[in-house]
């Protein structure tokens, strides 16, 4: 599958400021204690530090040019968690906006070792817990625009069922494939004991799938990232169910 993202660089910088800033603000609005829906074991104070720390971690594993083994992982004083978002969105921000997206830079994938790595990385990290935070709160969920939500399809396709799962040396048990279907893409997924990994495709590609999920981008993209059910009724799967639940199950390894 092609690494090659679907929006430009500027737009994944201008989506992460939005959404940084979005999941900053939402959270003030609410009680820090309610639990994410989508994330077991997550409140909406953590979730919020922990987004502040991943943008920490980016920067400095930018800055040193290998993965960080120290960095702020908490607010310090009387900074609130929110605070200490912002001030790690800016300075990833900072680091990200001085640099062309083919320029060199260190990331966790072999093969898109650029700062283009991650501005998409970030700006989808930001949507999805941004999603977390407003639907815990119980309040209106702002909308992510359809073409934002195909290119996380195509993200979470390539970069977690793709890529980290073989990393991870995790693999289904039946071999299948399953067509996903949003907009006017396509991608076929195929999973087993041997391969596992996720191409574009064509319709009459996805046609000859085991098993299909399709519906609304956005409902795919949060489906994709288990802020949906395995059959939630948003969606349309059709065919060997086991074989869709199956992959379902696997993104839950490679995302947790």
């Amino acid at each position: 599958m092609s690494g090659t993202p679907l929006l430009d660089y500027d737009r994944y910088l201008d989506i992460l400021e939005h959404e940084g800033g979005l999941l900053a603000a939402s959270a003030e609005a609410a009680d820090h204690d309610r639990p994410i829906p989508g994330c077991p074991g997550l409140d909406i104070g953590e979730t919020v530090r922990h987004v502040g720390s991943v943008y920490r971690t980016v920067v400095s594993w930018i800055r040193a040019g290998d993965r960080p083994t120290s960095w702020q992982r908490q607010p310090l004083g009387d900074q609130t968690v929110e605070d200490y978002l912002r001030d790690g969105l800016r300075a990833l921000l900072g680091e990200l906006v001085t640099h062309h997206p083919d320029e060199p830079c260190p990331t966790w994938d072999p093969a898109q070792h650029h700062y283009g790595f991650w501005g998409r990385r970030m700006a989808h990290e930001s949507t999805v817990h941004r999603i977390d935070v407003q639907t815990a709160a119980g309040g209106e969920i702002d909308l992510v625009e359809p073409e934002v939500a195909l290119d996380g399809i195509d993200e979470v396709l390539r970069l977690w069922f793709t890529h980290r799962l073989s990393v991870l040396g995790v693999s289904g048990t039946r071999r299948g494939t399953v067509a996903l279907k949003a907009g006017d893409r396509f991608w076929v997924a195929t999973l087993g004991p041997v391969t596992t990994k996720a191409t574009r495709a064509t319709a009459a590609e996805a046609e000859t799938a085991d098993a299909s999920v399709s519906g609304d981008a956005v409902e795919l993209y949060l489906w994709l990232w288990g802020r949906r059910a395995v059959f939630d009724r948003s969606l349309t799967l059709e065919g060997d169910l086991d074989i869709s639940s199956q992959m379902w199950a696997l993104l839950r390894l490679a995302t947790r």
